[in-house]
Parts: C-alpha cells; sequence; structure tokens
C-alpha cells in the first residue's frame, strides 16, 4: 500500500447509510456514525489529512465535519476528479498518496486516479468492481472506520498507535 497522507470521504453512502430525510420544512437530517468519527479523529491524530467530497449540499454536514475538526469540505461538488486535483495540490501531495471511499458510478473517475481506494460493503456493484477493497461494514455504519483501521494498521504498528493515543489522554471528538 502507498503511503497515504490524504483520505477523501464521499457522504452519502459512505459516510451515511444514503438515506435522505427531509423535513416538511425543507431541513435535510443525516444519520452519522461514531465510530466513523472516532476513526476520523484516529487518522487525524496519526497526521492524516481528511477531506469531504461530496455532491450534495447539507448543512449537517458542515455541522458534522466541523466538529469533527474536517477543514477540508468541499459540497454541491459536480467534479470530483478536478476538486481532488486542486486539493492535491494545495496539500503538496500526489494523487498516489491520496485514498478514496466513494459508493456510487459517480465516484469512479477519482477511484481510478487515487493510490488506495474502498467502497462500503452495500455500494453500487459496478464501484465494487473499481475499488482496490470493499469493506465488511455498509456505508453509515462503521465502513469508514474499517478503512482506516486498514490504513493505519498498514502504515503504523497499530497497537503501539493506539496505545500512544491513550497515553496523550487526548480526547477525539466522535
Amino acid at each position: 500500500m502507498v503511503d497515504i497522507k490524504l483520505i477523501v470521504l464521499d457522504v452519502d453512502g459512505v459516510l451515511t447509510d444514503g438515506s435522505l430525510l427531509i423535513g416538511s420544512d425543507g431541513t435535510e437530517y443525516k444519520q452519522f456514525n461514531v465510530k466513523d468519527g472516532m476513526g476520523i479523529g484516529l487518522a487525524q491524530f496519526f497526521g492524516i489529512e481528511v477531506a469531504i467530497m461530496t455532491g450534495r449540499f447539507s448543512n449537517a454536514v458542515s455541522l458534522r465535519a466541523n466538529e469533527l475538526n474536517i477543514t477540508h469540505v468541499y459540497q454541491s461538488i459536480k467534479d470530483k476528479e478536478s476538486e481532488l486535483n486542486k486539493l492535491a495540490y494545495k496539500l503538496g501531495i500526489s494523487l498516489k498518496e491520496v485514498c478514496f471511499i466513494g459508493d456510487d458510478i459517480n465516484d469512479i473517475p477519482v477511484i481510478k486516479k487515487v493510490g488506495f481506494s474502498f467502497a462500503p460493503n452495500d455500494a453500487v456493484e459496478f464501484v465494487k468492481k473499481h475499488v482496490n477493497q470493499v469493506t465488511k461494514a455498509r456505508g453509515g455504519r462503521g465502513a469508514v472506520r474499517e478503512a482506516i483501521e486498514f490504513i493505519l494498521s498498514e502504515q503504523n504498528n497499530y497497537d503501539k498507535f493506539i496505545m500512544d493515543y491513550l497515553d496523550t489522554k487526548k480526547k477525539i471528538i466522535q
């Protein structure tokens, strides 16, 4: 596996189960998984940047990203590949140092460009054929955490890393 420096996450179907709950007042609600939140915090603790890149806009995504200290948040993105190129350039990394987690056909252009890619277990079959690895977990049900733990295990002595994290007594928001 390539040394991953940036993890880019789709939202609907990856950070959530893909359900859209829209109230009669037009407010959109999303359900996020705390295990994924902890995984994101662990990746950041290890020094890996995390970004969100989604085709939809939702205030819930902005709130969750802020809560998890994710500063690279791109919503209403029609061309994820172009945005990813700009972000990688801004961070001074190659696309080979990027991991992308996506679940649907609009994610394929990015999946083909990055160094490593994942899809949740319930992703579209066509996407699962094109990623490096499919998680056992479903979108919004720990798929992000599973992918991050895989990356951290490949790049580090995971048990030691967790003990180092625990020794710092730093609190990660889930």
